[in-house]
């Protein structure tokens, strides 16, 4: 018995006409980064006297504020950098302190009674903390 070949169809032409079903939205020529190999770069560090810019004798301020249902919140307010910086912060916080947490404004609020281990965070980063 012979086998035959089946005969394969061509690639579709660019220039034809068709559905796009489904797309991740990248291209053939982008690069692919895989996030556990390569991490994002570093956000500068915010530069200026400005107002919570971090700025020479700026501080974090730490505060633990009591909510309904006797739920407690630490919330870090005056932290530099820019908002993409404070997210990268807030998401670094999260992950050291092992709980929940968000950004809203210009504040971090962490749920829970998280100041010992914020603390040692941002006093690693070389962050002064008050509060």
């Amino acid at each position: 018995m012979v086998e035959q070949a089946v005969p394969r169809r061509p690639p579709p032409d660019a220039n034809a006409e068709t559905r796009l079903v489904y797309s991740t939205g990248g291209t053939k020529d982008a690069p692919v980064r895989d996030a556990k190999r390569t991490p994002p770069p570093a956000p500068a560090p915010a530069r200026g006297g400005t107002k919570g810019s971090g700025g020479k004798g700026s501080a974090v301020r730490m505060r633990l504020e009591r909510r309904a249902s006797d739920r407690s919140v630490t919330i870090l307010s005056g932290v530099p950098g820019n908002p993409a910086a404070v997210a990268l912060l807030a998401r670094e916080l999260r992950t050291a302190c092992g709980t929940g947490g968000t950004v809203r404004g210009d504040e971090v609020e962490l749920q829970g009674d998280q100041r010992e281990k914020v603390r040692a965070a941002l006093e690693a980063r070389g962050l002064r903390v008050k509060g």
